[in-house]
């Protein structure tokens, strides 16, 4: 079995139901709130109360304040769950070596969802119109959504998560647990070395693979002019005006886009490297410590690798392929051919083995190395003359992705493009439509 959750945008009936709904956030804020504050900060931190102990303080609870009975009452629990959930994440990080702080109270806009679990909500997607639904939730009212993308037919709602993010624009997650019918990972000893592929994650270039293909890093230059200009403009406005919740709104659209922009594209990627191979390999890489690097840290953010490598994992279950996550020590500076280590300045984006005369692109080397690292550590035997080592390559190349292809030999014969620029733009169109060849 497994757990997915759907997104979509959605629209409350009317203002009156749009209003409740925020009022009944506001109100789960207000029991998190006492529950941390009251009941689980005053605790030892030997003796916290378990959620069922906060949760059964409920009903005391609502007779003191019985504006609180006005929110279904699977809310007010899921409301006091978070507080565990978050202490387990917490301790999670703590385990992990990071240094963490407390919990704390929520301000109005740091609450912005409403979670209903196993009842209290009723969906309809058979409303007779095309990619459209109705949700009705218990003490709120009806939800319209944008039914884009329809819920597995056997599938079983968990939990829906009423949210009012930044922009102002209602969301609702349905939570589903179903059967899926996800193709079984091949066996080791029958995977072929061309059906594996190494990956090194950059900067100048979001990906390089062992095959030499690269996908330049989004081109962001619009999308931070937009910011920096709604952010000049949200200064300039009155603070908690109507003008300023405008812009401030407008604003939160603005870094929307850019989030949905790099989450579209590693997705594509992913999903095509997943289904186009056996086996994928990239490097474990510790993006938390290398964002607080004094240089670079703002691009290495911007890069999401993270996010990346979270999102090659997942498509890897859906598509049956192996993804591994190697060592990334001393990929760059050794030689994927021979093995001696170089130092090189990050300005030097040619590799040459000064052992064996190995030269090729930095990240192509990298690439090879990761590969190789890959093959060892999932169990492929394999020989260097079956990765291409041994030659002098430094030309790099880029290529767009048709959605669906199962062919790569085709896909290189009739999409790879000469590198125009590192900073070129290869978005959601380069993943769904072949490049024209000879540019």
């Amino acid at each position: 079995m497994v757990e997915e959750a759907f997104q979509y945008r959605a629209v409350p009936e009317d203002a009156t139901t749009g209003k409740t709904a925020w009022q009944a956030i506001q109100t789960c804020r207000e029991v998190y709130n006492h529950a941390l504050t009251q009941e689980y900060r005053p605790a030892p931190d030997y003796d916290k109360p378990s959620y069922t102990t906060m949760q059964n303080k409920l009903p005391q609870w609502k007779q003191k304040w019985p504006e609180w009975g006005t929110v279904y009452s699977k809310c007010l629990q899921m409301a006091v769950r978070r507080i565990k959930h978050s202490e387990n994440v917490l301790d999670s990080l703590k385990e992990r070596g990071f240094n963490v702080g407390t919990l704390k109270w929520k301000r109005p806009r740091e609450y912005r969802s409403i979670t209903y679990n196993q009842s209290g909500f009723d969906v309809d997607r058979n409303t007779g119109r095309t990619g459209h639904a109705v949700v009705n939730f218990s003490k709120i009212g009806d939800f319209h959504l944008n039914y884009h993308r329809p819920l597995p037919g056997d599938a079983t709602i968990k939990e829906i998560i009423l949210k009012k993010p930044k922009t102002g624009d209602w969301t609702v997650s349905i939570v589903v647990e179903y059967d899926a019918d996800y193709p079984d990972k091949p066996a080791v000893e029958d995977i072929a070395v061309e059906e594996t592929v190494g990956i090194d994650l950059g900067i100048t270039k979001f990906v390089h693979d062992s095959e030499n293909r690269t996908f330049a890093r989004l081109d962001e230059e619009d999308d931070r002019e937009r910011i920096e200009k709604r952010h000049r403009s949200l200064s300039r406005k009155q603070h908690q005006s109507a003008n300023w919740n405008r812009a401030r709104q407008s604003l939160a659209r603005a870094y929307e886009r850019v989030k949905n922009r790099r989450e579209d594209y590693r997705e594509k990627l992913a999903h095509w490297y997943t289904r186009e191979y056996d086996a994928v390999f990239l490097e474990d890489l510790d993006v938390a410590s290398m964002t607080q690097q004094d240089r670079n840290a703002r691009n290495i953010a911007a890069m999401s690798w993270r996010a990346t490598l979270q999102a090659f994992e997942r498509h890897g279950e859906k598509n049956g392929c192996h993804v591994v996550l190697v060592d990334p020590a001393g990929t760059t500076k050794q030689c994927a051919n021979c093995g001696v280590e170089t130092e090189k300045p990050l300005w030097v984006r040619e590799h040459s083995c000064p052992s064996c005369g190995f030269t090729a692109d930095r990240d192509h080397n990298a690439s090879l190395e990761i590969h190789q690292r890959g093959l060892q550590q999932l169990g492929v035997a394999f020989e260097q003359s079956e990765l291409g080592l041994g030659q002098s390559e430094v030309t790099s190349v880029e290529t767009g992705v048709p959605a669906g292809s199962r062919h790569r030999d085709a896909l290189l014969a009739n999409t790879v493009v000469k590198a125009e620029s590192p900073l070129q733009e290869h978005g959601s169109p380069t993943l769904k439509e072949p490049a024209t060849a000879g540019e």
